[in-house]
Formats: C-alpha cells, sequence, structure tokens
C-alpha cells in the first residue's frame, strides 16, 4: 500500500492542453472537439464568467489576457500545447496588439517549457498583403521566434453556420434579390468547411515533430466569392441578380455590408480590405502530413445549411468579446455619481411566466415597444462605428451568460430571476439594463432598472439629453413586457 502511495505521488501532473479565445467562433468549436477527447483543457479568458457556463465540468477557465504576462505565465504552467486563437481584428490599432500580444505568447510559452504551439493565421501572399493578413503573418513569425516549435495553419475563408464569412454570404443572398457585385466579389478564395478545420487543428496537437512548419490548408476548390454566394442561391432556392460595378472602396463596401449583413463598419472594412486578396493554397504539403481530406464547396455549404440549427447554438463570431471592438480601459477615469432609471409593475401570474418575455427579449422578438427607436439608436452607433443593432442573438429562446443580444452582453443570469445586460455601444460612460423577478402574493413583481456610469461632462451631458425618451422607452418596455407575460399565461405554453 504505502509503495503505492509513493508511485501515485511520483507520477507526473498530466499535461494540459491551453486554449486562448475559446469565446470564439473557432475555438468555441475546438473547445467542444478537445473535450470529447478526453483533454485536459485550460482555457484563458478575459472574462471567465462568461465562458463557464460553457465549458464540461473538467475544463479549467483561468482568468487572464495574452496582454497580461503574469496571468500567461500562471497559465502556462503544466501546459504541453497550447492553442492560440486570439486576433484584435475589432480594435483601431489591431497590429501592433497583436504584436505586443503574440510577443507575450511566445515568451511565456518559452519560460513555462511549453512543447508546441498551435497558431491559426491566414492565407495571402505577394507584397500588396492586407494588413490584416500581413499582421497575421507577423504574429506567426513572432511566435516562432523564442524557440518554442510552432505548428502555423494558414486558411483562407471558414465556411460554417456562425461564421463570420458566411454569415456575411447568408446575409447578402437572403435579403437582396440584386446585389451589387464589386471588384472583391471575383477575387479567388480556396474556402475550408469548420469540420475539416477542426479535424487539422486536432491533428496538430498530436504532431510528433519539433520542428517549426506553416501548412496551407483549404478545400478542393477554386472559388471567387461571387461563386460562393451563386451556389448558396442555388442550394437555397433563390434566384439572385448581381451587377458588377469597376470600382467600391473598402469604406463604401464596408458601410454598404452594414446596411443588409450582421456587419457593423469596423469590422467589415477589415473583412473587405483581406479579402481584396486571393487567398489560394500553393503549397499542399498539408495533404501528405495529414491524413484529411477537406470536402468541396457545394458539400460544405450544404453541411451548414444541414446543421445550422445545432451550430448557431454553439458558437458564432459575434460570440467573441472581440467582436464588441476592444475592451475601453476606464482606469483612471473620473465617474460622476451613478445615475439610475428604476421602475417596478405587479403582474398576475408566477414569476417563471413573469421571467419568459425578459428571456426572449432581443433579436427577433425586439424590445416590445417603439422597436424603430432602438433600430434607431443602433444606426447611430454604426456611423460612430460601435456594433449597432446587426449582431441579434444566439438563440431566440435561450440565454447563457455572455450571449450577444443586439449591442448588449448578458453579464448576470440566474433563470427566472434576474437578467443583467451590459451595454457594448458607444457611450460616454458604461451602461446595464437589468431586469429582476420576484415573488409578490400569488403573483409576481417586474423591476427594471436602467444604470450609467457618466464619464465626466459628456456622460451627463448625454444622459439628460436623451432622459425624455428614457422616460418614453423604458416605460412603455416595461408596460409592454408586463402584458407579453400576463397574455402568456392566458394562453398558456
Amino acid at each position: 500500500m504505502l509503495q503505492r502511495q509513493r508511485d501515485i505521488m511520483s507520477e507526473p501532473e498530466p499535461k494540459r492542453v491551453l486554449l486562448t479565445g475559446a469565446s470564439g467562433y473557432i475555438g468555441g468549436r475546438l473547445l467542444a472537439e478537445l473535450e470529447k477527447r478526453g483533454l485536459t483543457v485550460r482555457c484563458l479568458a478575459r472574462r471567465p464568467e462568461f465562458l463557464l457556463p460553457k465549458v464540461a465540468p473538467g475544463t479549467e477557465v483561468m482568468a487572464g489576457d495574452v496582454l497580461d504576462r503574469d496571468s500567461l505565465a500562471r497559465a502556462m504552467r503544466g501546459v504541453a500545447t497550447a492553442y492560440y486563437l486570439v486576433h484584435s481584428m475589432a480594435a483601431n490599432d489591431f497590429e501592433e496588439t497583436d504584436r505586443r500580444a503574440a510577443h507575450n505568447f511566445a515568451e511565456a510559452a518559452r519560460e513555462a517549457g511549453v512543447q508546441r504551439i498551435v497558431y491559426l493565421g491566414g492565407l495571402g501572399a505577394g507584397s500588396e498583403l492586407s494588413s490584416h493578413l500581413r499582421s497575421r503573418q507577423e504574429v506567426g513569425n513572432i511566435l516562432r521566434s523564442t524557440g518554442v516549435p510552432v505548428i502555423e495553419f494558414r486558411a483562407s475563408v471558414i465556411i460554417g453556420s456562425g461564421s463570420l464569412s458566411f454569415e456575411m454570404i447568408r446575409a447578402l443572398v437572403e435579403r437582396l434579390p440584386m446585389m451589387i457585385a464589386p471588384k472583391w466579389v471575383t477575387v479567388l478564395a480556396q474556402p475550408l468547411a469548420i469540420n475539416d478545420l477542426l479535424q487539422y487543428l486536432i491533428a496538430a496537437g498530436d504532431w510528433r515533430g519539433r520542428d517549426n512548419r506553416i501548412f496551407e490548408i483549404g478545400g478542393p476548390d477554386r472559388v471567387s466569392y461571387g461563386d460562393l454566394m451563386r451556389e448558396y442561391a442555388r442550394q437555397r432556392g433563390l434566384r439572385r441578380v448581381m451587377i458588377r460595378v469597376p470600382l467600391l472602396t473598402p469604406r463604401l463596401s464596408s458601410l454598404w455590408l452594414g446596411l443588409v449583413t450582421p456587419l457593423y463598419a469596423r469590422i467589415g472594412r477589415k473583412l473587405i480590405d483581406s479579402i481584396r486578396n486571393p487567398t489560394v493554397v500553393s503549397d499542399d504539403s498539408a495533404l501528405q502530413a495529414f491524413a484529411i481530406r477537406p470536402m468541396g464547396v457545394r458539400e460544405a455549404i450544404a453541411s451548414a445549411l444541414r446543421n445550422e440549427d445545432k451550430e448557431l447554438a454553439a458558437t458564432r463570431w459575434s460570440d467573441a468579446l472581440s467582436s464588441g471592438g476592444a475592451v475601453r480601459p476606464w482606469g483612471g477615469t473620473r465617474f460622476g455619481n451613478r445615475l439610475v432609471d428604476a421602475r417596478r409593475v405587479r403582474v398576475e401570474v408566477p414569476p417563471a411566466t413573469a421571467f419568459e418575455p425578459i428571456r426572449r427579449i432581443g433579436g427577433a422578438t425586439g424590445w416590445y415597444f417603439a422597436n424603430w427607436l432602438w433600430q434607431l439608436r443602433g444606426w447611430l452607433d454604426l456611423l460612430a462605428g460601435g456594433v449597432g443593432m446587426r449582431r441579434a442573438r444566439r438563440d431566440p429562446e435561450k440565454l447563457r451568460t455572455g450571449d450577444v443580444v443586439d449591442c448588449w452582453r448578458v453579464e448576470v443570469l440566474e433563470p427566472d430571476r434576474r437578467l443583467r445586460l451590459t451595454a457594448e455601444m458607444k457611450l460616454p460612460g458604461r451602461a446595464w439594463l437589468e431586469f429582476e423577478v420576484v415573488a409578490c402574493g400569488d403573483g409576481a413583481e417586474i423591476r427594471q432598472t436602467a444604470s450609467f456610469d457618466p464619464a465626466g461632462f459628456f456622460g451627463l451631458a448625454y444622459w439628460y439629453a436623451i432622459y425624455p425618451l428614457h422616460e418614453l422607452l423604458f416605460g412603455g418596455m416595461l408596460r409592454q413586457i408586463a402584458k407579453a407575460a400576463t397574455r402568456r399565461s392566458f394562453l398558456g405554453p
């Protein structure tokens, strides 16, 4: 028995897999695959409370940031393979931010004795690469700079329900019978299905080599974005006409996309800037190194459409915290007293019934009162470079902590009792919208609280300038939520 105890004590700690970007589209899918394989996974997250509801019981979620060297040092302990899937695409200074993050990550991996880094970059070659693609490849070079072996995958368009490119294509084809087709629509790409990408990322974790490798990965078809739109339309049984125009600048294209797709100008401009470069595979060594044979465009789109309900409930590109832009550093900002608009109403229904319309708020359901005002606020936010109302929500019925709800994000969720949303729109301060339902006699009381932390004079001026609208909007919203709860109780489930 004593010998057995010594053996157990001397057994090395199981090597962990470190995953960054687990709240994003690809990282979230990869997390599920790693968990299925029974691997010991540690996730690094800026907001652990947003990620915790989405992970398996054995997965560790650690607070940290790739820009924070101390948190990286803690996260790297006992790690064998580290996946680097972060990107500051929504930040205005994304190149410098990505540069610093990659340096931090590579140094922390070297100091911790990490055996391998797996990185997902972007395809593209030539001297006229977009700043986005150039930055992605620079990150790969930085990760290789400290001597830790790096497997870098360079991919083109990712086809999967919820991916940034696929959702852009879906929205354009579904909403526009006649489309403007600028020059970038004809640029060639080599799309890869999300399931094939995940296979590559998993296989890299089992790679036994100790050298640095760059693998260009893509499906068997070289097509343009126009071809992708036509194939999507064909599979959906839609007739679409494309009108070719000789020129449409990235800025104008991004504003156009912002009108008809879930994208907003900041993200759209960087996406357009990237897809004006051909992204095709010039080195097929990945086919020799891995026993993976990616599916073609037709099959990839069919798979995305076939599984979209399941996949949309898993991850979307807008789930990532970075989809709302860089987290604004409020340190050192002097806030005034928090301004609060609090209201309450009593309803003759059980608390769980009273909470149902609150759980469905936003997205296709809307905001129950004066939706045109919410849309107007969204347009103004888009013009200011914010997220607007284009992201909708992951699921019309279910919510999780960390979910996006139009221009808000779920910060606190207590089922059938409490929902707190934090604003991700452009504001001169910090804002929250909270709903709480408590039992009250034979019925329930719905409490609605809008809170705002103004940043200086402009924050105060903003609050009082729109206060009459708040009176109209928040009062009407609470009344309509109460009516919806009562109607739900009368009609039954």
